[in-house]
């Protein structure tokens, strides 16, 4: 391992948040891969077809989840930190894996929200007290009046678009955020005046904590710094790492590396950060460990998309090698197949690492039953990028078969292997 990378403690903090079981999640399961891609096609802005809408809407009908709003897809001045060398905070896999939950504590007495950590996006906003009633379907809020510490950032405000046309948007604060007991004394928190439909109908989740660069927060007119960014004077390294896994407990580590959470080496390589995200290149690929297929492409690493989002040309080849399979893009979505297939390992070549997702991560989800015991059609996890996508989609699929460092310190990426 390169000596620049190996855990310290000297002149700063570590902390681990642990992944743990969510009791409070009941939502979608037939038809969770049609939202998983609607998702991840309106997080990035790319169009949303009419027929994938409409499989939605009957989807969220069935579930019984359809409210009025109707069917779609889903630096501050003066800041300081403090922080505790100690500390784990829950994370939680949702249903299919679709996200993972962290709780955070906001606001002075503290009051805890489960966030979605989200490498893909840079603003820290949640339900409020100023979120209109009709838009908070179950999800835990912050209650601003209740915290001694908040303070409006006159003036600013923050605003999210997504590609069905809904956005996310309202009013900047200022107040204590803690995670892992690392706190943040000045972090600017967004509260959620109008919430997309999207976000309503997932009443597990209570906001977003961004982990991408703050040249993409959206809080105008003065950006501001995320999380990690504000907390990086107070860890032993400037960066955090993801081992999230399938239907277990994983975690993120913030400021050291476990070495005991991968084997071999880890593989560096370096992020384009001219876009604001993760960013890197993935140089090509190979299937059921056939011989490697050449076919760079720009690729960013997201923690907050469930799906890995492909070429199409490199989704196609991949689907040739499954039996049934088929690209229903005006039903469910995408590649769908049947759930008796066995699926290929995916192996994605980055730099000198070998990539290796296994088959059984791949099979995502039901699309014509309520659980994989009583479908006969699945969902893949693999799919192909929306026409037009700047770079490929690493997400979840992805990450929960890799051990993965994400440094702020050099603004590079690292990929590992380890026990699946």
């Amino acid at each position: 391992m390169d000596p620049l990378f190996e855990v310290t403690t000297l002149g700063g903090m570590t902390f681990k948040i642990s992944q743990v079981p969510n009791k409070k999640f009941y939502g979608v399961q037939k038809g969770g891969g049609s939202m998983a891609i609607a998702r991840a096609y309106s997080k990035y802005g790319a169009a949303i077809s009419d027929d994938l809408l409409s499989t939605i809407e009957e989807i969220l009908k069935e579930l019984g989840l359809l409210g009025n709003a109707g069917a779609g897809a889903g630096a501050g001045a003066g800041n300081n930190t403090t922080a505790d060398p100690q500390g784990e905070v829950a994370a939680v896999p949702q249903m299919f894996d679709s996200e993972y939950l962290c709780p955070v504590e906001i606001g002075t007495p503290p009051q805890t929200l489960n966030l979605d950590f989200d490498t893909g996006s840079s603003d820290l906003w949640v339900f409020s007290s100023e979120t209109p009633g009709i838009q908070v379907m179950g999800q835990d809020a912050w209650d601003i009046e209740k915290s001694s510490t908040a303070q409006l950032l006159t003036g600013e405000s923050w605003s999210i678009s997504y590609g069905d046309g809904s956005s996310s948007s309202g009013n900047v604060y200022l107040d204590k955020v803690s995670v892992g007991r690392v706190t943040v004394q000045k972090q600017a928190v967004e509260s959620a005046r109008n919430v997309s439909v999207a976000f309503t109908q997932r009443s597990d989740t209570d906001g977003l904590l961004g982990l991408a660069f703050g040249s993409i927060n959206t809080v105008k007119p003065t950006r501001q710094k995320t999380f990690f960014e504000n907390a990086i004077p107070d860890l032993a390294s400037p960066l955090f790492t993801a081992n999230l896994k399938k239907a277990e407990p994983g975690n993120y580590n913030f400021g050291f590396i476990d070495a005991t959470e991968f084997t071999g080496q880890i593989t560096y390589v370096p992020v384009n950060t001219s876009s604001g995200f993760w960013q890197f290149v993935s140089d090509g690929y190979s299937i059921a460990g056939s011989s490697a297929v050449s076919a760079p492409h720009q690729a960013i690493a997201d923690t907050g998309t469930t799906l890995l989002l492909l070429p199409q040309e490199i989704a196609d080849a991949y689907y040739s090698q499954v039996q049934g399979a088929v690209n229903d893009v005006r039903g469910a979505g995408g590649y769908v197949f049947p759930c008796s297939a066995s699926l290929p390992d995916y192996t994605a070549i980055i730099g000198s690492h070998q990539a290796v997702i296994p088959g059984d991560f791949i099979n995502y989800a039901p699309v014509d039953g309520d659980s994989f015991e009583n479908a006969t059609t699945c969902f893949g996890g693999i799919q192909a990028s929306a026409a037009g996508f700047p770079f490929s989609i690493y997400g979840d699929i992805f990450l929960k078969a890799q051990f993965v460092v994400f440094h702020g310190g050099n603004n590079q990426l690292g990929f590992a292997s380890k026990s699946l």
